[in-house]
Formats: C-alpha cells, sequence, structure tokens
C-alpha cells in the first residue's frame, strides 16, 4: 500500500514485527515452552490483523470511489428523462433536452463512467458493494447501447409516446406552491422540447429506424383530448381544479390564470403543430416491416433488447424453444382446468363460450372497479401469510385515464395506483380480473415497487430504477402464488390464471417468431388466439405492443420462472427451516436487480439457513 495511509501504517505495526521476530530466535528452555506458545499466538493474531489493515483500506478506498461514481451519475441521470408513470420527484420546471448535440453528449457521459467503473476493481469492495456493483453496471451497459442505437429517435410506439407520458406529472398530486409554478414553467416548455423530439423521429425515419405503421394505425386519437377541448378541459389543467387550501385564494387565483393562458396560447399550439407532423411527415413514412431483424443493425439490436429485458445471455432460438415447450405444458393444464367447470364441449368451443357469455363481464365500469377493489382487500387479509415485511406505501384503483384507454394495457400498477381498464367492457373478462389484480396491485407493483422505494439501506439506482424481468417476474410470481394463497375462488378464476400464464408464455414464442424468425402480425395473432383465452381486442393490442417494443414481452415469464426455481431450491436445501414469508421478504429486499444477481442472494438466504432480513416480522 502506497501513500501516507499506507506509511503510518507500517510505522504502526512496525514494533510489533520487531517483538515477534525477537521472541522466536530465543532458545526455549523446558519451562519456557508454554510461554512460547502463548508468545507464537499472540504473534500470529497480530499478523495476521497486520495483513487484514491493508486490505481493509483498500476495500474502503474502492467503496468510497464507486459510491462517488455512482451518486453523480444517478443524480445527473435524474435530468436526462422526463417523468414516468412512476415518477416521485418533485414537480421540475423544465423538460429533458433531446437534440442530437445532448444525445451525443449522454452517450460520452456513461462511457466515461463505464471506464471509470471498470477501473474499480470488483475484488476490493466490501461484500455489499459487489451486489451493488453487479446490478450498477448493467444499467450503464444499458444506457450506453441504447444510446448507440439511437432508441431516442423513435420516442413513440403503440404503448406510450412522449406527448402523453407528460399527462403523468400532471396526474399526480401536488405538494407544495413551487409544485404549480413548476408546472406552469415546464408546460412553457414543451413548444421547445415537441421540436426537438420530432426532428429526432425524422431522423430516425430517414434511416427506417421507426415503429412498424400497422402498430401506429389510430395513435393520433390521442392528441385530440388537447387540442379539440378547451384549455380547463385539458388534462395540463388537472392541477389547478383542486388546489392546496394553503395557498392564498388570489394566489390561487393567479396561477390558474397563468396556467390557462399557457395551455391556450403555447400547449395547445404544440400538439397542432405535432399532429400535422405525424399525420402530414412521420406516419406516411413508417415502416411496413413488422421484426426487430428488419431495422439497421437489427440482429445485434434485438439481441441487446433481450439482455437488457431478460438480463440472460440467451439467443432468440433458445428463447422461442422454451416458449414452445411450455406452451404445450400450461395447454394440458387449461384443459384439465376446462373440465372442473364441467363443460361439455371441446377446448376451441370453451374459449368462444368465455369470449362471448355476458355473464363473465361487468355491466359498467363500476362494476369492474369494485370487483378489483374487493379482490385487493381479500389479498389484505392473507398477506401476512405470505409475508412479514409489507410496505407503508398505499394504492389506490382508478379507471385508465380516457385518452390512453383505446391502446392501453387491461391494467397496470405501480406505487400508489391500480388502474383498471373500463374501455369496451365486453373484452374485460372477470375471470382473468383476480390473476391481473395480484399481478398489478398487491403483492405485485403496487407493493413491491413501494417496497424497494422504503429499502433506504438501498443506493437509489436499486431503489427508484426497474428491471422488467425482476419486476414482472415477480408480478407473474404473484398470480402464481393466488392458487396458494386461495385467492381463486372459482374453477373460472382458476382458468384465467392458467390463461395468464399461457399468454405470458406465448410471449416468449411470438415475440421471437415476429422480431427473428419473420413471423406475420396475422400469424401471431393466431397463435394466441388458439392457445389464450384472452379477447381478440386484447390480443390486437398486445400483439401490436410485442411488435412496437422488441424485447420486453420477454422479460415476465423467464423472470418468474427464474422466482419459482429459487423457491424450489430453497424449500429443498432447508426442508423443514424453510419460512415462506422469509423467503418472499429476501427476493423483494434486493431491490429490482438482474437475475444472476437474485440467484446468488438466494445462495446466501440458504447458506444462512432461511433466515430473512426481517426476522421478528417473520415469525
Amino acid at each position: 500500500m502506497h501513500g501516507p495511509g499506507g506509511l503510518r501504517l507500517a510505522l504502526r505495526l512496525g514494533p510489533l514485527r520487531n517483538f515477534c521476530q525477537e521472541r522466536a530466535q530465543l532458545r526455549i528452555r523446558v519451562g519456557d515452552i508454554m510461554q512460547s506458545i502463548i508468545a507464537g499466538a499472540i504473534c500470529a493474531i497480530f499478523l495476521a490483523a497486520a495483513a487484514a489493515v491493508p486490505a481493509q483500506a483498500a476495500a474502503q478506498s474502492a467503496d468510497a470511489k464507486f459510491k462517488a461514481l455512482y451518486t453523480k451519475e444517478w443524480q445527473w441521470r435524474q435530468d436526462q428523462y422526463a417523468d414516468d408513470e412512476n415518477g416521485k420527484r418533485p414537480v421540475v420546471d423544465h423538460l429533458p433536452k433531446v437534440d442530437p448535440g445532448n444525445q451525443l453528449m449522454r452517450l460520452h457521459y456513461w462511457q466515461d463512467v463505464m471506464t471509470q467503473l471498470n477501473a474499480i476493481p470488483r475484488a476490493r469492495l466490501s461484500a455489499a458493494n459487489k451486489v451493488n456493483y453487479d446490478v450498477y453496471k448493467p444499467q450503464i451497459a444499458a444506457l450506453i447501447a441504447s444510446q448507440q442505437f439511437r432508441e431516442y429517435e423513435m420516442p413513440a410506439n403503440s404503448d406510450s409516446a412522449f406527448w402523453t407520458d407528460i399527462g403523468y406529472t400532471a396526474r399526480r398530486p401536488f405538494k407544495s406552491l413551487t409544485d404549480y409554478q413548476n408546472w406552469i414553467a415546464q408546460m412553457r416548455d414543451i413548444p421547445r422540447y415537441f421540436r426537438e423530439q420530432a426532428d429526432e423521429m425524422r431522423a430516425g425515419a430517414a434511416r427506417g429506424f421507426t415503429p412498424p405503421r400497422v402498430t401506429l394505425e389510430g395513435r393520433d386519437a390521442s392528441f385530440k383530448s388537447v387540442t379539440d377541448v378547451k384549455p380547463e378541459d385539458t388534462l395540463f389543467y388537472a392541477p389547478f381544479k383542486q388546489m392546496l387550501s394553503s395557498i392564498p385564494a388570489a394566489q390561487q387565483a393567479q396561477l390558474r390564470a397563468q396556467a390557462l393562458d399557457v395551455i391556450r396560447n403555447q400547449v395547445q399550439p404544440a400538439y397542432v403543430e405535432l399532429l400535422k407532423f405525424w399525420n402530414d411527415e412521420y406516419f406516411p413514412h413508417t415502416r411496413t416491416t413488422l421484426a426487430a431483424y428488419d431495422l439497421p443493425d437489427g440482429k445485434a439490436y434485438y439481441q441487446s433488447r433481450i439482455l437488457e429485458f431478460t438480463t440472460l445471455n440467451m439467443t432468440p432460438e433458445q428463447i422461442h424453444q422454451l416458449g414452445v415447450e411450455e406452451v404445450a405444458k400450461l395447454h394440458t393444464q387449461m384443459v384439465e382446468q376446462m373440465k372442473a367447470t364441467d363443460f361439455k364441449g371441446d377446448f376451441p368451443a370453451f374459449l368462444n363460450y368465455l369470449r362471448t357469455d355476458p355473464k363473465f363481464y361487468a355491466k359498467t365500469p363500476q362494476e369492474l372497479l369494485n370487483d378489483a377493489a374487493w379482490i385487493a382487500k381479500v389479498f389484505d387479509g392473507k398477506a401476512s401469510q405470505y409475508f412479514g415485511h409489507l410496505p407503508r406505501g398505499r394504492f389506490t384503483i382508478k379507471p385508465v385515464p380516457d385518452e390512453l384507454a383505446p391502446f392501453y394495457t387491461s391494467g397496470r400498477g405501480g406505487p400508489g395506483v391500480y388502474l383498471v381498464n373500463t374501455y369496451d367492457l365486453p373484452h374485460r373478462p372477470l375471470y382473468n380480473l383476480t390473476a391481473l389484480t395480484l399481478h398489478e396491485s398487491a403483492p405485485g407493483h403496487a407493493f413491491q415497487i413501494p417496497l424497494a422505494m422504503e429499502e433506504k439501506n438501498l443506493p437509489d439506482f436499486r431503489r427508484y430504477t426497474y428491471i422488467s424481468a425482476y419486476g414482472e417476474g415477480w408480478a407473474l410470481y404473484c398470480e402464481y402464488l393466488g392458487d396458494e394463497m386461495g385467492m381463486y375462488e372459482t374453477p373460472y378464476d382458476k382458468f384465467g390464471m392458467l390463461g395468464y400464464q399461457i399468454w405470458r408464455a406465448v410471449r416468449l414464442v411470438v415475440d421471437t417468431g415476429i422480431h427473428s424468425q419473420g413471423w406475420t402480425r396475422e400469424q401471431a395473432l393466431k397463435y394466441m388466439h388458439d392457445y389464450t383465452a384472452l379477447p381478440d381486442h386484447e390480443i390486437e393490442t398486445e400483439v401490436d405492443r410485442y411488435i412496437a417494443w422488441p424485447g420486453q414481452a420477454l422479460s415476465y415469464y423467464l423472470g418468474e420462472m427464474d422466482i419459482r426455481k429459487n423457491r424450489a431450491r430453497a424449500e429443498s436445501a432447508l426442508g423443514d427451516k424453510f419460512n415462506i414469508r422469509a423467503f418472499h421478504d429476501t427476493v423483494l429486499s434486493t431491490g429490482s436487480v438482474p437475475l444472476p444477481v437474485l440467484d446468488a442472494r438466494i445462495d446466501r438466504f440458504i447458506a444462512d439457513g432461511g433466515k430473512g432480513p426481517y426476522p421478528d416480522e417473520e415469525k
């Protein structure tokens, strides 16, 4: 060890070494034997300590460098993106800069972070920081890959778009005067932000890097909720309808007037301009092919998406074959479950029965919301049997906003909210609702994500990031766990759970089929129609999402398989010592991590005899 610290260490240890050397040279008399043994033991202890101190100092130095690096990068990273549906930071007064110069700057910044990261010897990190390193490094690698493939040139697809994502901020509860002031300032920044996004979309279209045109049909409707209504009826004005009572009435009136002026004279014209660009310039020039392989450097791009979303080094061929095998297993289970309903007919006839009989569908949006709320409360009564540590954060249940609902998934959950899609009720089957609720609310997303945020001992890049293989794998595992918890009260509910399981297994086949094997949209639709119990409208929405978002759909089933595999090996290794609450708490205490990191954590769980992170709560 070099430097002043090393010099001080050597000075402190010098007399100890001299003592040991001198003592070893003494002649050993019979009466001195016991003293020599004791002295030798003392020497051994102190020399071991002397050897350990440089290693400890090196670990502290490596830990300090690592913490400084990730802390600075994480703080910087927050300002590079607009808020999303899980955003929790205070409302900011601007939107990110997305012009080519800033995009190149981001690439160089993250490449520099990776260089610094590679210079920190992982072996010298503390045990906790070795885990943090194994979580952080793939994050930086994924960010670099996204910039290198210029994913920012495709900022809209069938599932989400930058002009609708802005609305997530408007739906959040505002907590201070500054939030309102910053929201007005952020709205003033929308014209600049939209122009920069449009320029990036032009660059993407020029090189054939766009979503497939078929997946974008009708997506222009989302503009009309802003362009075709009064300023006070837009989502942008929603925070001002019921303001904080602590703000004086005169100031409230002033803020409302400012907001209406900005919406009328800046926000709405920006949406009109962007809609014209979409209809006249962008949409007509989007690509007519479907596969990721058809994009520039498509094979490498798709493989990078697989790695990011699954955290596994699997090829499309391996995933496709695994999907085919899992679909066959689950189909057999579904046929057996069909028999439990006493239905007289074959499997296609049963699916048609489920898709068309009115008894399986809510008659009003409120009925669907009420049923979802009931299911969530039933779980609350079972939670303590399966989980030791529960989140402090609560969630509400709301319908998907009208402007998003036609192209939105059947539900979506996160910190503080479970959104249920009440659009097109004849295609929202009740037999799927229990599995959906367990996935999206508790113990799924609206349970797991708050728990991660509340883990104050984790660095922020683990508390506030979302790794799809872990998060979606956990949520799908929760659907499976629902059977063990007794949540599926009818044979149809159990069939719905199996239908949701096979739906995610089908994704392994469909996603890889479309993006690496030349499947058509019709081929994908038929495969899902034949094997899942999903309504046709939802099948179309889902297939378009898989086409537009390569690789993301693979994360669910592969993540669930990993969690179930880890549980099975823990049960086998621990026997009677296995505690389901301790296991679940262990999985949830990691925050969102790559699957290999989760595997290593369960290795330690087994080695520790099944002890969970909250032993007093897991009894």
